[in-house]
């Protein structure tokens, strides 16, 4: 322990919801009082109009998660059993999993350092490869955009149907449009790490109304229009809660503001740690403007301490004038504060370890980043004085 330094008396959270003195309140009693509780209302009418004035796209279908906007999606899109679908490699296993739901295959593309998200080189090469998939799916990591316009003419060149999991960027520009828009059918996520939150919620956003309709036919268990139950199809119980709408439709006017909050978390954290051999999380100022959900820091080679890891635990050597993310993640947690590694990359999990993977460097390049990146405390409600304690910790695990 460092000696001036005492454990935060509240933990310091990684990402927390964010909540406005009754704001999201009045329209979850909205929904009591006019006794709108389940899957339609006006919340749900409400934050459906505001993605697609915020977003830019022409649909928005309302649901219970951002997992089960992207299942639909693949569905949408195609997928059968049996179909490689190109997905990011370096993201969480929900950006994944609704490929397998349908049967199909994920192929796993490498990262590239200037945003850490899908290669667009690696993804001409995974086409070059298997020239008969179909199939994209690009997750934007931690709030910044992937280099989606190249991944977009790669997949228009093989005439591939782009699917965007933007579950972490929501307000994320590239070019001065927002995330979300570029693939055929799209995702966001209001769980309650978000930049906003309704507790859980998640958003289908497409600009293909017959897409619109089978979504919320397949998201209400694909009920026919009958006077009885009638079911030709296979459907879900997918469609979100009226009372959950309301904590997003309270959320939504302050998009901009967590936003704001978030970028002054990692200008601190950047002007903090100028004198480390760090660097943060990248991404191309001149033309995408990220949400900064989450800070993220890379430790450089050569100021890496031994670091070993399992699949389930973590060990490390302490060395003087070094560190890893190991050593940083377990003194947080011994000051109260919350940290997490990098997403572990998806070919290095037990559940995927026979999926191919495909890189175009000789290493790769998202177990590089998950070697020696982590995320930090970025929390909107941390006060400036708790992320300079912060920045102390970290500082004194490199002495």
């Amino acid at each position: 322990m460092i000696s001036n330094i005492k454990p935060f008396e509240k933990k310091v959270w990684l990402s927390s919801p964010t909540m406005h003195d009754g704001e999201e309140m009045k329209y979850v009693k909205e929904a009591y009082d006019t006794n709108w509780m389940s899957c339609i209302g006006e919340n749900i009418n409400s934050i459906e109009k505001t993605t697609c004035e915020k977003i830019g796209c022409k649909y928005a279908v309302a649901l219970s998660t951002g997992t089960a906007a992207l299942h639909l999606a693949i569905k949408l899109a195609g997928v059968k059993r049996g179909d490689k679908v190109f997905c990011s490699d370096m993201t969480f296993a929900a950006t994944v999993n609704p490929v397998v739901y349908e049967g199909g295959v994920p192929v796993f593309i490498d990262s590239e350092y200037d945003t850490w998200n899908m290669d667009p080189k690696a993804l001409e090469k995974a086409f070059e490869l298997y020239p008969d998939t179909k199939f994209v799916v690009v997750a934007h990591l931690y709030g910044v955009p992937a280099k989606i316009n190249e991944i977009k003419a790669v997949c228009d060149k093989y005439n591939a149907i782009l699917i965007e999991d933007a579950a972490e960027s929501l307000g994320a520009t590239y070019n001065n449009i927002m995330t979300g828009t570029f693939g055929k059918y799209n995702c966001i996520s209001f769980n309650g790490n978000k930049i906003i939150t309704g507790s859980s919620g998640g958003m289908l956003l497409t600009d293909d109304l017959e897409a619109v309709n089978k979504v919320k036919k397949w998201s209400t268990q694909s009920r026919e229009n009958a006077p009885w139950y009638q079911h030709e199809e296979l459907g879900y119980n997918y469609r979100m809660s009226n009372v959950v709408a309301g904590v997003i439709r309270g959320q939504y006017p302050h998009l901009e503001e967590h936003i704001a909050q978030k970028k002054e978390i990692y200008e601190r954290y950047k002007e903090g740690f100028k004198d480390l051999p760090i660097t943060m999380n990248p991404f191309d100022d001149k033309k995408s403007k990220p949400n900064y959900w989450l800070s993220c820091m890379l430790i450089n080679k050569d100021a890496m301490c031994k670091q070993q890891r399992s699949n389930t635990e973590a060990t490390y050597v302490s060395e003087q004038g070094k560190s890893c993310p190991t050593e940083i993640l377990e003194t947080l947690l011994k000051y109260n504060a919350e940290g997490r590694p990098i997403w572990k990359p998806m070919h290095m999990q037990p559940i995927f370890k026979d999926n191919a993977f495909v890189k175009v460097e000789n290493n790769a390049v998202n177990e590089d980043i998950f070697e020696r990146g982590l995320c930090l405390p970025s929390d909107n409600k941390m006060t400036k004085e708790q992320q300079e304690v912060i920045i102390e910790i970290v500082k004194n695990c490199f002495k």
